[in-house]
């Protein structure tokens, strides 16, 4: 309600700009209306669509209905969208500094995911709620736990969080304790003192000095000058159980009876020998001399003046890297194929789905435009694109693309629309029907039997309308008419007189 009260006051203000926006809109409202009066103002109505839109100062104001569906936004500082059959509403901040988002059963706040506040099951009997201000706050519910809370860095207790069943400290980096599937580890002046305890499990470091750890029948583990030495046993429970060993720079090795690898002078030299994948590994001054043999991969990779990677569905090649690359995925449900050079000064991206025959691509060419084709076969152009072919999301495209498009145009078989620095000139054509302006010296429209033609917003005005046509002066409701009206035969498809009736 208060959103269409706004559009409604709106609307009363806009037509003290002109006393042309009575003649703006057709008699029968069913066909719709347009009113601009560029750049302050663009009002666009179709009834048959449920559709309505408003925008003020080109792209930093707008208002749209659609259905049970309505946006609002002031770019950039914040968008709205909201959904009044489902009782959803979401809105973006400065995107992407913060968001917020409500529905019947969550409500959900953040900012750079360091602040969030949350609230789940809303008005149920469970209801749960959460927060944090990451790193110094954090409070919440562990179903298994219960509730926690974490003051950094003088008190905390977490529970299921960060990849760990449990946190817990004291003055951090004072003392700190950690549990993860049965494993506890102890801290003191992290990370220079721990210990660790577990079921058939122990070990302590010193660190950078000397540190080991050992599970009975599981792993053992020992650095030296860390990270000069490492001599570690992992996977012993498994049929793959493996040894590795680092002096760096010096030697390197992994054995287990799936791999055999040997790195001399890291990252100079390395032999690897992967049993599992039947495949044979040459590195030379790792990573740009690369070559890999084996049943289902190959690799050649001499960076940066070719590399070719080959595998069963997948396929890569770099060309003066970082000039020009090619990449090709292939399985019998989905497809895709891409192009770069430059990494994102050129890309061209296609995707098909085998199944059900659909497609997209997108071609971007930074800064100057963006091409995309969705799986709808709708087609896209627009110029410039400064952030798209590097960061393109719904919300670059939402809250600031809109911004620096001079001219954007979308299309399909059944029609197209076009807009120049944000509806100085705008078209729109489909199935036969086209409205276009370049404001304020020429606007057109025709749809269907209606045909309307305007110099200077009105100026001088031709319009016909089944048949008959008139001519006006000076934005006048009355002019010079000829013609006679005609009416659609229904049965026989033809345009007969209306005096024959």
């Amino acid at each position: 309600m208060p959103a269409k009260a706004v559009m409604a006051f709106l609307l009363i203000l806009i037509t003290g700009f002109s006393p042309l926006f009575a003649s703006e809109i057709e008699d029968k409202q069913e066909e719709g209306a347009i009113f601009t009066l560029w750049p302050l103002v663009d009002y666009r109505k179709s009834p048959r669509e449920g559709y309505t839109n408003l925008s003020i100062l080109g792209p930093i104001f707008k208002l749209q209905f659609h259905d049970k569906e309505r946006d609002l936004a002031v770019r950039p500082l914040f968008y709205n969208s909201s959904n009044s059959s489902e009782g959803i509403s979401k809105t973006t901040y400065l995107y992407p500094l913060a968001s917020s988002q409500t529905s019947p059963d969550a409500e959900t706040t953040q900012v750079l995911k360091l602040y969030q506040k949350n609230v789940f099951r809303k008005g149920e009997e469970g209801e749960q709620k959460d927060g944090m201000l990451f790193p110094f706050y954090i409070q919440g519910t562990s179903q298994k736990y219960g509730p926690y809370l974490s003051v950094f860095p003088f008190y905390g207790d977490l529970y299921e969080r960060f990849w760990r069943d449990e946190y817990h400290y004291v003055l951090f980096p004072l003392y700190s304790r950690t549990v993860k599937k049965g494993t506890t580890t102890r801290n003191y002046l992290y990370p220079v003192f721990s210990t660790i305890e577990g079921d058939k499990e122990s070990g302590f470091q010193v660190w950078p000095l000397y540190g080991q750890s050992a599970k009975e029948g599981v792993y053992r583990k020992r650095f030296v000058i860390w990270p000069i030495f490492f001599d570690e046993e992992v996977d012993l429970d498994t049929d793959n159980p493996t040894r590795k060993l680092f002096i760096l720079p010096l030697y390197a090795s992994v054995e287990s009876p799936n791999l055999s690898s040997r790195h001399y002078l890291w990252p100079f030299f390395g032999h690897s020998v992967n049993r599992a994948k039947k495949s044979e590994e040459w590195d030379y001054f790792w990573p740009f001399f690369v070559t890999v043999k084996g049943e289902n991969r190959t690799l050649d990779r001499y960076i940066p003046f070719y590399s070719a990677d080959k595998r069963k569905d997948y396929t890569k090649h770099w060309y003066m890297w970082p000039l020009y690359s090619h990449e090709k995925l292939e399985t019998e449900s989905f497809g895709q194929e891409r192009s770069r050079i430059l990494y994102f000064l050129y890309s061209d991206n296609r995707e098909t789905w085998n199944v059900d025959g659909k497609s997209r691509r997108k071609v971007a060419f930074w800064p100057l435009f963006l091409y995309k084709k969705d799986v709808r076969e709708v087609k896209s152009f627009s110029f410039p694109a400064p952030v798209e072919p590097i960061v393109d999301g719904e919300g670059i495209e939402r809250h600031w693309a809109p911004l620096w498009r001079i001219y954007i145009q979308k299309w399909t078989d059944e029609g197209s629309a076009a807009s120049f620095l944000w509806n100085l000139y705008w078209h729109e054509h489909r199935k036969g029907d086209l409205a276009l302006e370049f404001f304020p010296v020429v606007s057109y429209r025709t749809e269907k039997q209606v045909t309307d033609f305007k110099l200077f917003k009105g100026l001088i005005r031709f319009q016909k309308r089944n048949g008959e046509k008139k001519l006006s002066f000076f934005w006048l409701p009355f002019g010079l008419g000829w013609g006679k009206p005609v009416k659609e035969n229904i049965e026989s498809g033809q345009m007969e007189p209306r005096s024959k009736q």
